[in-house]
């Protein structure tokens, strides 16, 4: 069973590889920053205000992360490793309950900043055997082809969490990016920190 993606263009060998890079490598990366920021926010000796930073990317990483997720890897784990959809359907269940939890902290005066954290380190560890399988059965093309498509879906998706927009395709490529646009504006207008290069930038200063 293949992954569903679009044909590609006719190729003069069979063995045509696109640019790019793979699904499973930039979903490996992204757990691991994810990972590195809940260790950042945890630590005591964080100031409020750099917590207050951390936690703004945190969120905003997550939530592209969960957005692009939703579009590319979990179709593809469904129709490329039958055996995972339930695994999927459970995890779907868990990323709006993320997203939940991740939307409680926005301006709470103590937020429940452990759970969060707790949940982002359980949701590496499911997802991660979700994308195994799928890299056993799935060719280097189709895996790069899907990173390919993640990465720009997470360039339009939204910066803040929305348990309440769909979260399967097609509904969820339609809605996404539009309620991305929205919370980009939201951001410039109030400066928010949304990326790790942005941290980066805020120490040095």
């Amino acid at each position: 069973m293949t992954v569903p993606l679009p044909p590609l263009p006719p190729a003069a060998d069979d063995a045509y590889r696109p640019g790019g890079r793979s699904l499973a490598d930039i979903v490996d990366r992204e757990h691991r920053a994810l990972l590195g920021l809940a260790d950042q926010v945890e630590d005591p000796q964080l100031g409020p205000e750099r917590r207050r930073e951390v936690l703004d990317v945190l969120v905003a990483a997550v939530s592209r992360h969960l957005s692009a997720e939703e579009q590319y890897l979990f179709p593809a784990a469904r129709a490329a490793v039958p055996a995972s959809a339930e695994l999927v359907t459970r995890e779907i269940e868990a990323d709006a309950a993320l997203l939940t939890a991740l939307k409680g902290l926005s301006g709470a005066p103590d937020p429940d900043v452990a759970d969060v954290v707790d949940r982002v380190r359980r949701h590496v560890s499911r997802v991660a055997a979700l994308v195994l399988p799928l890299r056993e059965v799935a060719s280097d093309a189709e895996l790069i082809r899907l990173g390919n498509r993640w990465e720009i879906a997470e360039e339009a998706a939204p910066t803040r969490p929305h348990p309440g927009t769909p979260a399967t395709p097609p509904w969820n490529k339609i809605v996404e990016p539009v309620v991305g646009v929205l919370d980009k504006a939201r951001d410039v207008v109030s400066g928010r920190r949304t990326r790790l290069s942005d941290l980066e930038r805020s120490r040095e200063h």
